[in-house]
């Protein structure tokens, strides 16, 4: 009978992977993990509507569940649902896509993006994005093995990314370009000419674009312009877009990706051994927004309108410069004044006040000096964490 020699046993650490270990937690939730052990907490960090999804959105899932729906549907998702996207492009956006085999259900907005980059990213492969940006885009592309790399933007500039800064940065290894717009978490939107520059950047350097537009029904006073109706750019672009936001259906989690065959079949490789596919309920909830949610949605944007005025002038009154966002539902000001760092302001901000906003850091470099603070949250409360900032800011602004 032969010897067995016993296997040395790695510490816990040792067996994760060191790619993981080298990935930073979100920003975003380590104030979360905090404001769940305090009481009386204001939070203005959470990117989420404060809206209950719209009645006969919800009606519609329980009418699915009563009738028994609690199947698996296509790994491509319900082809009523695919259809009706179809139309809404077409109808919204003046753009057909074949809902057979150019659109996909994903799991949310985020499952789409870590499905694109690993459908089009080779080891090694760069994906230019802005700087500051959602957290997940650097995430993704890192795990991907991809390279994130970064283009600053500012304040004076309006957070916009430009073609002439992200020309400078292309390489023989630049595969993609990936922008979100209007903006997490600077609320900036990137006006149609200046989308037009950069999609001749994209045709000369033969480049995709990830766009994604999850916050492009929620703007204030200008126009939203969809990436892929730009001249040549259909079949240059992933188009990512979903329900969380304009609908107030975040805890649904349905998005959807639109673009050429060839890549919507390599996203559904990768879905289909990962997720399968989105809830069933969530998928007919889904079909429902489209169907009649328009007016609901139109009350959620003026209601933000004002939500982000009130914000945005009760920033500048207590002393805090504010860039005006047009679009998304953040404001992001900045904090320059005090002295402080992002997060030592959103950290003792946080114990001193109890309002709780995120860091520009979380975001990216570029977010130093800078809060994020989310006006999706009632009239009441933007009103009384602006009175208790107002009080911190007189107490700890040097001099």
């Amino acid at each position: 009978m032969s010897k067995l020699h016993p296997r040395k046993l790695k510490t816990s650490k040792n067996c994760i992977s060191g790619k993981v270990q080298e990935l930073p937690p979100s920003g975003i939730r380590k104030f979360f993990d905090l404001i769940a052990s305090m009481e009386g907490v204001i939070s203005l960090g959470v990117g989420e509507p404060d809206y209950t999804t719209p009645w006969h959105i919800r009606e519609a899932a329980i009418y699915a569940l009563e009738k028994g729906y609690t199947m698996y549907t296509s790994n491509s998702g319900l082809p009523e649902l695919r259809q009706a996207l179809s139309g809404y492009l077409i109808s919204h956006d003046g753009l057909s896509y074949n809902p057979t085999d150019e659109i996909l259900i994903t799991v949310g907005v985020s499952e789409g993006l870590d499905l694109v980059m690993r459908a089009i990213l080779e080891p090694g492969d760069e994906v230019i994005m802005p700087d500051p940006c959602y957290v997940a885009y650097p995430a993704s592309v890192y795990l991907a093995d991809g390279i994130p790399v970064r283009v600053p933007t500012n304040e004076e500039n309006a957070f916009k990314i430009k073609a002439e800064d992200i020309e400078k940065l292309i390489t023989d290894r630049t595969r993609a370009i990936l922008i979100g717009y209007p903006a997490n978490p600077t609320g900036a939107v990137i006006p149609k000419e200046e989308l037009k520059q950069l999609a001749e950047l994209v045709q000369e350097h033969d480049l995709l674009v990830i766009s994604d537009e999850v916050y492009g029904q929620l703007v204030y006073g200008v126009e939203h312009t969809c990436f892929a109706t730009l001249p040549g750019m259909k079949e240059r672009t992933i188009l990512l877009n979903g329900f969380s936001k304009a609908y107030a259906m975040t805890g649904w989690r349905i998005g959807y990706a639109a673009a050429q065959t060839d890549i919507i079949k390599a996203m559904n490789k990768i879905h289909q051994y990962t997720m399968l596919c989105a809830p069933i309920m969530s998928q007919m909830a889904a079909i429902e927004a489209l169907k009649g949610a328009g007016k609901e949605v139109q009350e959620m944007v003026r209601d933000y309108d004002q939500r982000r005025r009130v914000m945005v002038k009760g920033f500048r009154d207590i002393g805090l410069s504010c860039f005006e966002p047009k679009g998304a539902f953040y404001a992001f000001p900045s904090i320059k004044v005090t002295g402080m760092t992002s997060e030592e302001f959103s950290e003792k901000l946080l114990f001193e006040e109890k309002v709780a906003v995120v860091p520009g850091t979380a975001f990216g470099q570029c977010g130093e000096g800078y809060i994020r603070c989310c006006y999706a949250t009632s009239l009441p409360e933007i009103e009384e964490a602006l009175k208790r900032m107002g009080k911190f800011i007189k107490r700890n602004r040097p001099g």
